[in-house]
C-alpha cells in the first residue's frame, strides 16, 4: 500500500499553534464507522456517546522537559538534545542536533556545568546514547534547565508547561504528550465515572517514533521505533470485567491503542499485567482485539497515526472525514480539535 494514499491537503493556518484557553472548549468531530455518519460537537458532548459499562482507557504518561540547549567541549559549538528515553541509571538514547556534531566521547555542557551529558554510542538511526553527570536530582535539574519538546511545528512557544501534559499525567518518561487527552479536565472525568463510566490507566511514554516521519515509498516497508509500554493487573482485570460484562472499550489516543492491541496481541485477545517495548504498527487492514471506540486529534498526512484510525474506521471513510474537517475548518494536531470514532 502506498503512503501517498495517506496524504490530503490541509492549509497550514488550520495547525494549532497554541492550546485553547479551556481544555474542554475544543471541537469534537463524531463519526460511526457503520454508519459513516459524520456529526460536528464540542467536546463535553462526548458524554452522549458513552454508556454505562463502557471504560475509558487513559495514558498517564508525563512529558519531560526533554528539549536541552548546551554547547560541546572544547569547540563551543552549540547543541540542542532531546531525550527520547532513560536506558538504565543515568544513560538515555537522545536526539541530538547538529549530530554530526557528537562524536563518541564528546561532552556537552548545559547550564553552566549544571548538568553534562557525554557521548558513549551511536545509534544506527542516528540517536546517540550518552551519559548524564550533575549533582542532585536528575529531575529537578532538567526541570531547571529543559523545555517541553513540542512538534517541530508548533512554531509559538508555550507559557504555561502543564497545558503540554494531561490532567492525570503521572509517570515520567514521554518526549512527547499523549495529546487526545488534552482534551479531558478532572471534572469531566468525575462527570464520566458518575455516570457509569470507569476510568482505565496504561502507560507507554512516547518516544522517537513521534517524530519519524514515514520514509518508505510503501507501509509495508515502515519500522516503528520501539517504545516502553506497561499495564498493572487492576487495569487488565477491569479491561476483562469490560469485555466480559459487553461493555466497550474506548481508547484514549492512538498511544493508548497501540498499548491495548499489542497485550491484546500477546494473550489471545484477553488483558494480563505486562511491561515491555512495542513496535507494533496498525494499518489497514489490522485486525482490531482489543478496541471499541477510539478518541484521537486530527494527525499528519502520511503519518503511522492517520494509517492506525485508518485501519480502525476503514481509509475512505477516515480520508473522507478528514476532508470536511478541513471544509469545516476544525484545527489540527496536537493542540488542536478531537475526533470520536465508534461502531
Amino acid at each position: 500500500m502506498n503512503i501517498e494514499e495517506f496524504d490530503f491537503d490541509l492549509p497550514e493556518e488550520l495547525i494549532a499553534q497554541t492550546p485553547l484557553k479551556e481544555r474542554t472548549a475544543s471541537r469534537l468531530l463524531v463519526l460511526n464507522k457503520q454508519t459513516k455518519e459524520i456529526a460536528h460537537r464540542h467536546f463535553p458532548d462526548i458524554k452522549e456517546y458513552l454508556q454505562p459499562g463502557d471504560c475509558l482507557v487513559l495514558n498517564n504518561t508525563r512529558v519531560l522537559p526533554a528539549r536541552l540547549h548546551g554547547v560541546k567541549e572544547g569547540t563551543g559549538a552549540s547543541i540542542e538534545v532531546l531525550l527520547l528515553h532513560q536506558v538504565e541509571g543515568d544513560s538515555w538514547e537522545i536526539l541530538a542536533k547538529p549530530a554530526k556534531k557528537v562524536k563518541l566521547g564528546s561532552v556537552i555542557r548545559f547550564g553552566d556545568g549544571l548538568l553534562t551529558a557525554t557521548c558513549t554510542q551511536i545509534k544506527e538511526h542516528g540517536g546517540r546514547v550518552v551519559q548524564f553527570a550533575y549533582e542532585g536530582i536528575f529531575y529537578e535539574v532538567l526541570d531547571q534547565l529543559g523545555e517541553m519538546p513540542l512538534p517541530p511545528y508548533i512554531k509559538e512557544q508555550l507559557s504555561e508547561k502543564e497545558r503540554y501534559q494531561t490532567v492525570y499525567a503521572k509517570e515520567e518518561g514521554s518526549a512527547a504528550a499523549p495529546t487526545a487527552g488534552l482534551h479531558f479536565t478532572t471534572e469531566l472525568l468525575n462527570e464520566l465515572q458518575q455516570m457509569g463510566v470507569c476510568i482505565a490507566f496504561i502507560t507507554l511514554h512516547v518516544g522517537l517514533g513521534t517524530f519519524r516521519p514515514v520514509s518508505a515509498e510503501t507501509v509495508e516497508n515502515h519500522k516503528m521505533h520501539a517504545e516502553f509500554y506497561h499495564m498493572d493487573q487492576h487495569t487488565a482485570d477491569m479491561l476483562n470485567q469490560v469485555k466480559q460484562s459487553a461493555g466497550r472499550i474506548i481508547s484514549v489516543g492512538t498511544t493508548s491503542t497501540r498499548t491495548l492491541e499489542t497485550i491484546a496481541r500477546d494473550n489471545n485477545g484477553e488483558f494480563r499485567e505486562a511491561s515491555g517495548w512495542t513496535d507494533i504498527f496498525i494499518y489497514p487492514p489490522y485486525q482490531f482485539q482489543a478496541i471499541d471506540g477510539l478518541i484521537t486529534n486530527f494527525h499528519l498526512p502520511k503519518s503511522t497515526l492517520i494509517m492506525l484510525i485508518s485501519a480502525f474506521a476503514g481509509k475512505d471513510i477516515v480520508m473522507e472525514a478528514y476532508r470536511e474537517a478541513v471544509q469545516e475548518r476544525y484545527r489540527f494536531f496536537s493542540f488542536g480539535d478531537a475526533m470520536f470514532i465508534y461502531a
